[in-house]
């Protein structure tokens, strides 16, 4: 006979029931809402490349408060907060009890601006939102010549922290929320020489260090309504005109095929002037590209871009699409190679092949609606040239027999044989017939 088992203890029961009531910590209930914007990013992403959502050498937030490896920053955090201070209790008549006092009384809503819990009491939060938003605003205001760097500040001698500098600000799992950030600029502006400095231009201004994008560019986010540095810098990059469309619009969309196969059908590639590699577009068989410069930061941003509006769903899915519109377009380094010869691409990341599995990876494992994005009607358009017959047929005979130099002779002297045969034939008939 089979022994029965002993019944649950009441103490088991107990945790169970416990446990159906304790709130969820990793991914807190809060975080489906639109209020919620910086995220850890999830292991599935991570684990394709994990170099590009960690920071490197300096925390912002939570998240990441306390590594060991990001101690030497820390440290500066507060030789910047001691020389705010002295500047405002000049020109503002404020000190830190005012700051501490400003950001506690928005703390919880800061504190739901993040998806997992962290242990850190309501003053703890706020202290170390006020040393690190503060030690973001100086050193913006700072690298914009707003307040002089100290003479000979490491963090400027030393050259290798910037880059580090310019990819641990755009890191998702590295933010705090932007009206934080709006909040203490606020507080600590100098009313005369900062009346009318914007806090996401001094920002952009930093980050275009990477780009380099045209100042009037810039100058048009004076006051955007964004979640933090992540995604004030995406948002600066969507350009006028290419929102996304109703869901309905384009319901049977499907994705385009890759370069070597779109040639093959007549479609061309050219590069636009647009100051966003986001502006794409497709005229009478050809397909128009922003250029786009990859290197190391380009791919912690283009990463951290598509891990946000994963994770996100209020925001537009604008880098998760051009992600996909890339991993489409590019199956090897022979199409990385062509792209880079129209001025598309720009590698300054490796070998074509390099960047091609860069590309492919960037679009792993993402979730992604082709009916509902902003280049949903290019995906159509297309796809209709692609199985239009005549054009595949018009350019296979281009691609035959005008290809190359030696293939254009080679038909030419066909045409003119043939041409001098028929002509032969006429006069022949025709002395016959006199």
């Amino acid at each position: 006979m089979e022994k029965k088992s002993d019944p649950p203890t009441s103490d088991r029961i107990t945790r169970m029931l416990q446990k159906t009531s304790d709130p969820p910590r990793i991914l807190r209930n809060s975080a489906g809402r639109s209020t919620c914007s910086i995220f850890r990013v999830p292991h599935s992403l991570k684990e394709i490349n994990p170099n590009n959502y960690g920071p490197h050498v300096v925390s912002i937030g939570p998240y990441h408060h306390g590594a060991s490896h990001l101690k030497m920053i820390e440290e500066h955090k507060w030789r910047f907060l001691g020389s705010l201070l002295k500047r405002i209790e000049v020109t503002r008549s404020i000190g830190l009890e005012q700051l501490v006092s400003a950001v506690r009384a928005v703390e919880e809503s800061a504190r739901d601006c993040y998806s997992s819990c962290f242990d850190y009491s309501a003053d703890e939060f706020a202290e170390m939102l006020v040393l690190d938003g503060c030690f973001l605003i100086e050193f913006l205001r700072k690298y914009n010549s707003i307040i002089p760097f100290e003479r000979n500040d490491p963090l400027v001698s030393v050259s290798w922290i910037f880059s580090f500098f310019l990819r641990d600000f755009i890191n998702l799992e590295n933010q705090v929320p932007f009206f934080i950030l709006q909040l203490l600029f606020d507080l600590t502006k100098n009313p005369t020489t900062e009346s009318h400095v914007s806090l996401s231009i001094l920002a952009l201004t930093f980050f275009n260090d990477a780009f380099e994008r045209p100042e009037e560019l810039i100058r048009n986010y004076q006051n955007p309504a964004v979640q933090h540095l992540l995604d004030l810098l995406r948002s600066s990059f969507i350009p006028i005109g290419y929102e996304e469309p109703t869901a309905t619009r384009f319901p049977n969309t499907r994705l385009i095929k890759c370069i070597s196969k779109l040639r093959r059908a007549g479609i061309k590639f050219r590069s636009n002037t647009h100051d966003s590699f986001l502006a794409v577009t497709f005229r009478h068989g050809v397909i128009y590209m922003g250029t786009i410069a990859l290197d190391d930061f380009m791919s912690s941003f283009l990463h951290n871009c598509v891990a946000y509006e994963q994770c996100r769903r209020a925001c537009s899915k604008h880098m998760t699409t051009y992600a996909t519109f890339l991993d489409c377009l590019i199956n090897s380094g022979g199409d990385v190679g062509y792209l880079c010869d129209k001025n598309i691409i720009d590698n300054y990341f490796g070998t074509d092949s390099h960047v091609a599995d860069f590309i492919n990876n960037l679009g792993k494992d993402v979730s992604f609606d082709s009916g509902s994005c902003y280049l949903s009607e290019l995906f159509n358009q297309v796809n209709d040239y692609y199985h239009n017959h005549w054009n595949v047929h018009w350019a296979t005979f281009k691609f035959i027999y005008f290809d190359t130099p030696w293939s254009f002779i080679s038909a030419m002297a066909a045409f003119v044989l043939l041409a001098l045969t028929v002509v032969q034939t006429f006069y022949t008939v025709l002395s016959y017939v006199q």
